[in-house]
């Protein structure tokens, strides 16, 4: 294999890191999910209105727990520079669209960021850059964890796509535009699942019952992204297809030069040099300084 198809991954995952993400993205499925998986008798449905507080609080330390024990896997001093120069080039994409119609040009660099540095890398660096772009942007609140977990989800899952080695090309491209768009839509109707039980003054059709059947509050769910997100994902869908098939190649490139060029894998050992007898001159008494009276 050549030194340009290996891939190279700026971090590595250990069954450590494995076991969080695995946690912490269950997790996230219940902080999401739970008007759908909560029953007519459980706590969270008699506390619909604080249910979303109460995750809002928790998913900061857990994505926390995350970072600490990926960085502890191998996250070196060169991929938290690359980490730092990709969350501040995301962050600085956001405002640029504002989420206006879905102009939001970051989610394109998060799935090709995902795609060369891996699943580790890019769960952390759509957390962050979700973070530092909220603070860029005013955009914080409790919806902004929910915000960092899809993100991280994002990118995560652009590092897991099939076929790094082999797959190169149009064929690569078409299939990060495919997943970008797939993954945008998805990202909108998550994040829907935190404001769905927020919102007051919904019509009975689209608003959420606690503790009804859960084939009927998906009704009301789906017609609820219809009526209030679905132009708006699909116009992030657009925008990062669109930016993936005109420029994702020369990104890609770049990000794999950078990556190769970094070395994130290369062993960085300190041993002593062989030195030949007459490399270094003995201390005699002549050569000493003679000390200060």
């Amino acid at each position: 294999m050549t030194r340009s198809a290996r891939t190279v991954r700026a971090v590595r995952l250990g069954p450590r890191s494995i076991a969080a993400l695995a946690l912490v993205s269950g997790i996230g499925v219940v902080a999401f999910g739970w008007p759908l998986l909560a029953d007519k008798g459980s706590g969270l449905t008699a506390h619909a209105q604080d249910a979303p507080w109460l995750f809002a609080a928790l998913l900061p330390l857990l994505v926390g727990v995350v970072a600490a024990t990926i960085a502890e896997s191998g996250l070196g001093a060169k991929a938290v520079a690359m980490l730092g120069v990709l969350a501040a080039v995301g962050a600085a994409l956001r405002p640029i669209g504002a989420g206006t119609a879905g102009l939001e040009p970051m989610f394109f660099l998060m799935v090709l960021a995902g795609r060369v540095l891996g699943p580790g890398f890019g769960f952390v660096l759509g957390s962050v850059t979700m973070f530092a772009s909220a603070l860029l942007t005013g955009g914080v609140g409790p919806w902004m964890p929910f915000q960092m977990l899809s993100m991280g989800w994002v990118a995560m899952g652009a590092g897991l796509l099939p076929g790094p080695e082999r797959l190169r090309g149009r064929a690569e491209l078409g299939l990060l535009a495919l997943y970008g768009a797939a993954a945008s839509l998805a990202y909108g109707t998550v994040m829907n699942l935190y404001g769905w039980t927020l919102v007051p003054g919904l019509t009975s059709g689209i608003s959420f019952q606690a503790g009804d059947p859960v084939h009927e509050n998906l009704v009301r769910f789906l017609a609820y992204c219809m009526a209030t997100s679905l132009g708006w994902d699909l116009g992030r869908a657009v925008v990062t297809v669109l930016l993936t098939v005109a420029v994702g190649g020369t990104v890609l490139k770049a990000l794999r030069r950078a990556t190769r060029r970094a070395a994130f894998e290369a062993p960085v050992d300190f041993e002593p040099a062989d030195l030949a007898p007459g490399d270094l001159a003995p201390v005699t008494a002549a050569t000493k300084r003679p000390a200060k009276p």
